[in-house]
């Protein structure tokens, strides 16, 4: 016997199903964390966040319609709690704590560049005006099609363009220090600060 689709699912869980949602989330589960953690940038926003969204997919399943795909639903739902957040944090600032402290055990130089490289593309995003961050990170960094994406947004294919078009010029110029580094990078301080007295 084939597995229920997820139609069936939603249409059992507004029938009374009470294990058909928990068994749709599970499903896709993985790539709606992806997205909240990556519109979020903190994880534990992003949990909020993507509870939020769970909590209304599972309030509201009676109403979806199907013009559109379950995935791209519960993706639009995602993508607006997470877009809520923002906003209401936006209007009540915090400084957020350090994810390190003393006590850290010290990792491989690599994987030191990997985070920072991480951690200055997340820097980047969180520069972004919502809605190109939004479109940015399914498109680019989730790889969902335009189409799948204005779907998620609720806007046309070509508002979702020009928002990852106007984004990425953004971006280009925020991250433009990992792809052209300084010269000096890996030249010793007193060899650069030799080379700076002569002029050179």
């Amino acid at each position: 016997m084939s597995a229920p689709s997820d139609a069936d699912l939603i249409a059992a869980h507004a029938s009374g199903d009470p294990q058909a949602f928990s068994e749709l989330f599970r499903r896709h589960r993985d790539r709606l964390w992806a997205v909240a953690l990556r519109t979020m940038r903190d994880p534990e926003d992003a949990a909020d966040a993507l509870q939020d969204a769970m909590i209304s997919a599972f309030r509201n399943a009676a109403s979806f319609r199907a013009e559109s795909q379950v995935t791209t639903w519960l993706h639009r739902i995602v993508v607006n709690a997470c877009l809520d957040r923002i906003r209401r944090r936006q209007a009540r600032p915090t400084v957020p704590l350090p994810d390190t402290g003393p006590a850290e055990p010290a990792v491989p130089r690599d994987a030191i560049a990997e985070q920072d490289t991480r951690m200055a593309v997340q820097d980047a995003l969180a520069q972004l005006p919502e809605d190109q961050r939004s479109a940015i990170v399914l498109v680019d960094v989730e790889g969902y099609s335009v189409a799948e994406t204005a779907a998620m947004l609720g806007v046309a294919d070509g508002t979702v363009k020009s928002r990852c078009a106007r984004g990425r010029v953004k971006l280009a110029k925020l991250l433009g220090h990992l792809r052209n580094p300084s010269a000096d990078a890996n030249v010793p301080d007193d060899a650069v600060a030799m080379r700076r007295r002569e002029g050179r």
